[in-house]
């Protein structure tokens, strides 16, 4: 049962990004700018293949809300367009880390 995690490509048009004040660095420029990015991902309404959905709803249920929305922010970087790339890459790597086959362990002496 080896399954591929979704393809950020494939999922994009259902990605909801929100932009707000940031608390991160930036100075003066942190009261004016939006740089804060919100993704918003409805897994449940998606249109990945039913299998991904249910390795997705059981590994990664502690960072969806009750209705099936992946939230994830970023707001680290200065500029709005940086945290919108930083957030993306962690979708990405959150969805391979859940789409890892897990390691059998071995018993020891």
């Amino acid at each position: 049962m080896n399954i591929t995690p979704p393809k950020t490509e494939e999922i994009i048009n259902e990605l909801e990004f929100a932009t707000s004040r940031s608390s991160g660095p930036g100075g003066q420029n942190v009261n004016k700018v939006n740089s804060k990015v919100t993704l918003r991902w409805d897994v449940i309404h998606s249109t990945i293949s039913e299998e991904q959905r249910e390795v997705i709803l059981k590994k990664l249920h502690t960072r969806l809300t009750k209705e099936g929305i992946l939230q994830l922010t970023s707001q680290d970087k200065r500029s709005q367009l940086q945290n919108k790339e930083a957030v993306v890459q962690k979708l990405e790597q959150l969805l391979s880390k859940a789409f890892a086959p897990k390691k059998m362990r071995r018993p020891t002496k």
